[in-house]
């Protein structure tokens, strides 16, 4: 039998739940404690999830000598502070997404991490996805030939009081960072960097973006086009075409159970590859191993790959003026 990785979650929100739903299918894994800034919020979430160590700060969950992994599941702008508390107390940890608020954060987690010996990754769950797996293993198949094209969107109509997070300048709020990551991560998954990036944005009184569009231009003459809003309900697909054919990444496609493959305009063949739990199952298991075989990152998100994604953030920020206190 394995190890068991102990895990702590700091951060009782929404995806903290669904993470750690799906942490109690994951074997040889326990969830060992849980904080946030208010006591009660976190014992009530343990209470969920059986949880006996249920901690009043951050700072007294990276002192229990039984977590050996952090989750960081806090709004944005707090992700690098206790990132940084996690790894000076040498936890291994899985930070959301978007990692940090810029580069320059991101480049002082890492720098961090790799000060301390300890693993550190970005929580990109969509890379673990089973489908995505197949897709990756098809364009590397060459069933698509050369890849001419990324297209993505993602947006759904959601509160519009805007004193909810997603308008909240000093919260990390706005469509981009919040689920415009999901679109971008897409294209750099399957065409790397960009040579050129373009993008607008409607803006809010907030001075938050509320819907974003961006065009990024390859090395290779390929080109994505990407879209995200919380102004309307999007189909959330993803797709890439090649001089062969197509694939599409069914709804929702950061998490899709549907890959399908098209040639001439028509459906060849569909592969249905449910992945388990919430989607973060697979995610889970991933850290674990990494953890287990001693690893310091992931082969998969590598630490690279996070400063690049937050380096075409910052670009798409850039051109549509979008800056954070």
């Amino acid at each position: 039998m394995a190890k068991s990785v102990n895990w702590g979650i700091l951060g009782c929100g929404k995806i903290a739940h669904k993470f750690a739903q799906d942490l109690m299918k994951v074997p040889d894994t326990q969830l060992v404690a849980v904080a946030s800034r208010s006591k009660e919020k976190a014992k009530d979430f343990g209470r969920q999830y059986g949880v006996s160590n249920c901690y009043g700060s951050y700072e007294a969950l990276v002192n229990d000598p039984t977590v050996n992994a952090c989750y960081i599941a806090t709004v944005h702008p707090f992700h690098k502070e206790i990132t940084m508390l996690c790894l000076n107390h040498r936890k291994a940890v899985l930070c959301e997404k978007p990692m940090g608020m810029d580069q320059e954060e991101v480049k002082a987690m890492i720098q961090r991490a790799k000060e301390k010996d300890v693993f550190l990754m970005e929580g990109i769950w969509t890379r673990f996805i089973p489908a995505v797996g197949k897709m990756l293993g098809l364009i590397q198949s060459e069933t698509l030939g050369d890849v001419r094209s990324v297209h993505a969107d993602f947006g759904f109509l959601g509160d519009q009081d805007r004193s909810n997070r997603l308008f909240n300048k000093s919260l990390g709020g706005g469509a981009l960072l919040d689920i415009g990551i999901y679109p971008l991560y897409l294209s750099l998954l399957v065409l790397g960097y960009p040579e050129d990036v373009e993008a607008a944005a409607q803006m809010t009184e907030t001075g938050v973006d509320e819907s974003c569009g961006m065009i990024l231009r390859h090395r290779n003459g390929a080109v994505s086009s990407l879209h995200c809003t919380f102004m309307t309900d999007t189909q959330i697909e993803g797709w890439i075409h090649g001089s062969k054919g197509s694939i599409k990444l069914h709804s929702r496609f950061h998490h899709p159970n549907k890959v399908s493959i098209y040639r001439g305009g028509e459906i060849e063949q569909t592969y249905n590859i449910p992945y388990i739990g919430n989607g973060y199952y697979h995610e889970i298991l991933h850290v674990n191993e990494c953890i287990r075989l001693g690893l310091k990152e992931s082969p998969k998100v590598m630490l690279n790959d996070s400063l690049n994604l937050v380096k075409m953030l910052d670009e798409v920020r850039e051109k549509i003026g979008l800056v954070y206190e």
